[in-house]
């Protein structure tokens, strides 16, 4: 007998420590590897990088706009370079990396100026000379994003308190949806599945009435041609018999999987009650993807600063120009030399920023550092999706194999299934993770040619472009599909990551049916259960924030806001997070407890022996029961 299956018999679960091993440790040895290169590279980029470089602009001499003696300056101004603009002036410009003398006045269409001179001559590099000032109230324009910024703050400011309560009442809607469908899941899903069922006879009878209206109607394909008005095709009647034919076998398909796959909808319905029962004595998974959100918001932090700082790495490089070399102190200066602004030698030199410094082995792998901080990022990412898999897995599998609930459900279940996976499963998740980031890799990859090269494509390239983004489009979602089934097999069995996903794919095709009826039903289930959760409190916030609805006794004002559709973004878009976060630990507890099922029909047969784990609903659905044991 298998070791992990006598694990089962003898404690009544099947996730426990002692039958349990590391696994896939060199993939966790490289995996702790690139973490800490990951730390070296960003300890680089923070003593090497400079982010002022992107957060304030410099004027001529290197000198930051917006901060120290510039402080009251925040604005960059260019001089006039009209003058410049001959072909004489450009070239010893760009050749001797001196200036025009220019007067200093705001410059409009710079950009779009020094990119014709650029294409004219051929020049790379053209420097400008420009120099820092404060903007007037006169020289403004009407729309400023920073006074509708600080308009925004206001808003939230004055509605922040009515913001959070729209979002804990999404919360406690969505709690009490996922623990209701214990009750109500049967009620909602037949509800949901006969208004399907009733949309269809809608639309049959609808195309009916059409196609019959129409029956005097010489207008025909051939007559119409090619038009991109659709409403000249809803006026001719073989379009509606079309549609009646079409909605008529749709309808015909459905009922027939309705009559045939009856007891596999009672299933799906059953665990998903069961999935009800278990958040009911395991409230803390609930609050599990707040976990996920802190250990994904740190990697996405760490990557966009360390991305920053890398970009910023150099130190800026200053040159020579237009001084006179009778002073004191200027005749031993050359121009084109370079420079440092802090400490002049000559008082009539000009010390000018050119760029920055890309000498050294650091700065000359910038580029490939920043590949690396994607991939470090990418696998970061979905190495923390894959131990909240892992973890809720872990944590719903102990409440299927405890064989009287809730007695024999282990205490702390979270915690417990969250140190599991990291004491003996780094290596597993990280294998499955790094197989995920190398094709979401070569996505990139392909969407940064496709970019690169969109001009230049002809169509068959295009074609050839986009078959390969389908493919390995499809590929990432197979994967993902896999990796989950994986992580709950690892989390039941301990096993390494190749044999779960192995066991976990051919355990799911040995019972496609029961796969497709069970994630179809979830999936509408769920989707119901979120469009109840956006809709409901996002139609609340509209009527409150719009002053449709008084609240008597508070001191609150719609009218005192600039933008009340702000709170309303806000309150729905968290009320979608809040219900896909709630509504992601129940899928995962469905598919848990899915694969916990199977596992249980194949390995048990109701004997005292190998008794099954299954709810009683369950058995009664299926027709099986636990055997007593013999007495005597």
């Amino acid at each position: 007998m298998n070791y992990d299956v006598e694990c089962f018999c003898k404690v009544r679960a099947c996730v426990l420590c002692v039958c349990r091993s590391c696994t896939d440790i060199i993939c966790c040895v490289l995996f702790m590897l690139v973490i800490a290169g990951y730390i070296v590279v960003g300890i680089l980029a923070w003593l090497y990088g400079d982010p002022r470089h992107v957060l304030y602009p410099r004027n001529s001499t290197g000198m930051f706009c917006g901060i120290g003696q510039n402080k009251d300056k925040p604005n960059v101004m260019y001089f006039d370079i009209v003058k410049c603009a001959t072909a004489t002036n450009v070239m010893a410009a760009a050749l001797q990396g001196l200036q025009c003398p220019t007067t200093q006045v705001p410059d409009l269409y710079f950009n779009s100026f020094i990119i014709s001179l650029r294409s004219t001559y051929n020049i790379d590099k053209i420097f400008i000379p420009k120099t820092c000032f404060c903007v007037h109230s006169d020289l403004t324009n009407g729309f400023n994003i920073k006074e509708v910024g600080l308009r925004i703050f206001e808003d939230f400011a004055k509605s922040w308190q009515w913001i959070v309560a729209g979002l804990v009442i999404a919360m406690v809607v969505s709690v009490f949806f996922l623990l209701l469908l214990r009750f109500t899941a049967p009620v909602l899903i037949w509800v949901l599945i006969i208004g399907v069922l009733a949309v269809g006879a809608f639309g049959i009878w609808y195309c009916y009435n059409e196609y019959m209206s129409l029956s005097n109607s010489a207008l025909t394909y051939n007559n119409v041609g090619f038009t991109t008005n659709v409403q000249v095709y809803l006026q001719v009647r073989d379009t509606w018999l079309a549609f009646l034919i079409i909605l008529s076998i749709v309808e015909a398909v459905l009922l027939l999987a309705l009559i045939f796959l009856r007891t596999r909808i009672l299933i799906a319905i059953a665990l998903i009650q069961e999935t009800s029962k278990a958040l009911g004595h395991m409230m803390s998974t609930l609050f599990y993807p707040i976990v996920t959100f802190v250990l994904l918001l740190v990697c996405v932090s760490y990557w966009g600063i360390t991305a920053l700082y890398l970009a910023t790495s150099g130190a800026p490089f200053y040159k020579v120009v237009a001084m006179n070399t009778s002073q004191s102190g200027c005749s031993v200066i050359r121009a084109n030399e370079t420079c440092d602004p802090e400490y002049p030698t000559c008082p009539s030199a000009r010390c000018v920023f050119i760029n920055y410094n890309t000498e050294g082995l650091f700065q000359r792998n910038l580029f490939n550092l920043q590949i690396y901080n994607v991939f470090a990022f990418l696998w970061c990412v979905n190495f923390v999706i894959a131990l909240g898999h892992c973890t809720l897995a872990g944590t719903f599998a102990s409440y299927y194999w405890a064989f009287s609930k809730p007695a024999d459900i282990p205490t702390f279940p979270l915690i417990q299934s969250f140190m599991r996976a990291l004491r003996y499963h780094v290596g597993s998740l990280a294998f499955g993770a790094l197989i995920l980031t190398l094709v979401q890799i070569v996505r990139i990859i392909l969407e940064y040619l496709d970019h690169k090269f969109k001009e230049a494509q002809n169509p068959c390239t295009r074609f050839i472009m986009c078959c390969l983004k389908c493919c390995f489009y499809c590929l990432e979602k197979f994967i993902k599909f896999i990796n989950r089934n994986a992580y709950i097999m690892i989390a039941i069995y301990g096993k390494n990551f190749c044999v779960s996903a192995k066991n976990a794919f051919s355990l799911l095709m040995r019972n496609i049916i029961r796969v497709v009826v069970l994630d179809k039903v979830t999936d509408l289930l769920l989707f119901f259960g979120k469009l109840l959760v956006v809709g409901g409190v996002g139609v609340l916030a509209f009527f409150f924030f719009s002053g449709r609805i008084q609240t008597p006794g508070t001191t609150f004002e719609t009218a005192a806001l600039n933008y009340y559709w702000m709170p309303i973004i806000t309150v729905v878009f968290g009320a979608y997070l809040i219900a896909h976060g709630f509504f992601s630990v129940y899928n995962m507890g469905v598919d848990t407890l899915f694969l916990c099922f199977l596992e249980d029909l194949e390995r048990n047969d109701g004997s005292p022996q190998k008794p099954y784990f299954m709810s009683k609903n369950l058995m009664k659905i299926l027709n099986k029961k636990n055997k007593p044991a013999k007495t005597g």
